[in-house]
């Protein structure tokens, strides 16, 4: 399916962002795709978790301490571990840094710094961001290594069927989601890196926000969050097939050919 098709067919009100980069000394050229529809740039935390874990390693000198909060937070989305990483070595401190390793400039928009899910992004700088981070992987970082690893490690409901969809079971993957009580939207998103040889990497994205206004489905799944329940089925019905679909189209586009 083509990413006119997608697009054609989003309900109104949806947001949908798409993005891939494929770089790599000796390998095919570079090449980089995106497409939007919808608000410019949306709020996906989870999908910066192990951006912020990679740069927060040498800012905290108890190495053990980063590894217990840097882990979840990549590998079970735990919000309570990023928020610990994040004011303990501060926002600005962060977004500069990941500025300085990637070139991607973010910054916090509404200025309260506790608010670590508030950092609004756009595709495109989301796969910017991590071609820097698996490409410092392939050179040889160690902390880039680990949160690789630990990519790989992200598992069950949180991956949406995304390594199946993209036919690469070895893929490094972080997933997000969420639906603010003040939002008529659930946010879907997920980044997936698929494994290459030497220091090539496939780096693809997508981003959504799928209309939700049932105000009785609603209520249902607010009271699920705030009782610390799972609602990841709830966003694989309203926009895993979506999500899914902006990844194999994004790395067609690419001309990434599938394994077996």
């Amino acid at each position: 399916m083509s990413f006119d098709e997608l697009l054609r067919h989003l309900e109104p009100g949806a947001s949908a962002q798409a993005a891939g980069i494929r770089r790599g000394y000796g390998g095919p050229s570079a090449r980089t795709v995106g497409v939007s529809s919808g608000l410019t740039r949306l709020r996906c935390a989870s999908l910066l978790k192990p951006l912020y874990a990679w740069v927060t390693a040498p800012r905290i000198p108890d190495a053990e301490r980063w590894r217990r909060h840097a882990q979840p937070a990549v590998v079970v989305s735990s919000n309570a571990d990023t928020l610990n990483l994040w004011l303990a070595v501060g926002p600005a401190v962060i977004l500069d840094d990941l500025c300085h390793r990637t070139g991607v400039s973010w910054a916090v928009p509404n200025g309260d710094p506790s608010r670590f899910g508030s950092v609004e992004v756009a595709a495109t700088e989301v796969a910017t961001a991590y071609a820097a981070l698996a490409q410092s992987a392939l050179a040889g970082d160690p902390v880039a290594e680990t949160i690789m690893g630990w990519m790989r490690e992200v598992s069950g409901e949180q991956t949406f069927g995304i390594r199946e969809a993209v036919r690469a079971p070895s893929a490094a993957l972080k997933c997000g989601w969420y639906g603010g009580a003040d939002e008529t939207c659930l946010r879907t998103h997920a980044v997936a890196i698929l494994p290459r040889r030497g220091t090539r990497t496939t780096v693809a994205v997508a981003m959504t926000a799928q209309p939700y206004t049932d105000e009785r489905e609603r209520e249902i799944y607010h009271a699920r969050v705030a009782e610390g329940l799972p609602v990841e089925a709830e966003h694989e019905k309203v926009g895993g097939a979506l999500l899914r679909a902006l990844l194999t189209t994004t790395l067609t586009e690419l001309g990434h050919k599938p394994g077996p």
